[in-house]
């Protein structure tokens, strides 16, 4: 583990760019350090270390995310996730408890989405019978990025999105005023408005969604409908 963290660091350090990671560090409100790497460039350095035949044991997977996660460097975050997503097939009930820690520590949308539709969305299709009691855990956790995850991680369920346990998500937040979850709302809703329009336009009309929520849950609709 130590080989793979000392390795990953040190051919990050080589290729930063400091004026890059200023403007990145700017465009996230200094929240976090960058090395300046833009994505194409660190998922080509990164790949290696993520190849099949050189993933370490997936009994290592939560120390080594969390050493990943404690990294003042943001991209360090962005290997730790989608290193886990390696491991999609072999995920097990309890490595719900690893996604928990990595969406409330170092929270911002760039990881939480991530990791929303990806990590908690694959997790929930392999066991999808603690979908519900965890939605619920979530949304009454009173953390924003837990509940903001409860919203979005069916993301990318197409025609399988469960409509009962997305309203229970939803109608649970109506009345926030958190740009983050309103907009996670009208997100959602504008993702199974792809494949489910009738349902969404009917959802939206019997729910008073902030405007935020409806103007992104109609727009794709409106802009076919108008086209």
């Amino acid at each position: 583990m130590t080989d793979f963290i000392d390795t990953l660091e040190a051919e990050f350090k080589a290729n930063a760019n400091p004026i890059i990671a200023s403007q990145q560090k700017a465009y996230m409100k200094g929240k976090f350090d960058y090395f300046g790497l833009k994505s194409p460039l660190r998922r080509t350095i990164q790949q290696p270390f993520l190849a099949k035949q050189y993933l370490p044991s997936k009994t290592e997977l939560t120390s080594l995310v969390k050493v990943l996660w404690a990294k003042p460097q943001r991209e360090f975050q962005y290997v730790a996730q989608e290193l886990c997503l390696k491991y999609s097939k072999q995920f097990d009930k309890e490595d719900i408890v690893l996604f928990e820690y990595m969406i409330t520590h170092k929270s911002w949308w760039d990881t939480v989405d991530y990791m929303a539709a990806n990590l908690v969305g694959s997790y929930f299709i392999k066991y999808p019978e603690l979908r519900r009691s965890f939605v619920e855990k979530w949304i009454n956790s009173n953390d924003m990025w837990l509940q903001r995850t409860a919203i979005i991680f069916q993301l990318k369920y197409k025609n399988e999105v469960d409509t009962e346990l997305l309203s229970v998500a939803i109608l649970s937040m109506l009345g926030s005023k958190e740009f983050f979850i309103n907009k996670a709302i009208g997100w959602a809703l504008r993702q199974y408005g792809k494949f489910n329009p009738t349902w969404v336009i009917n959802f939206c009309g019997k729910t008073e969604l902030s405007n935020l929520s409806r103007k992104e849950a109609l727009r794709l609709i409106k802009s076919e409908t108008n086209s």
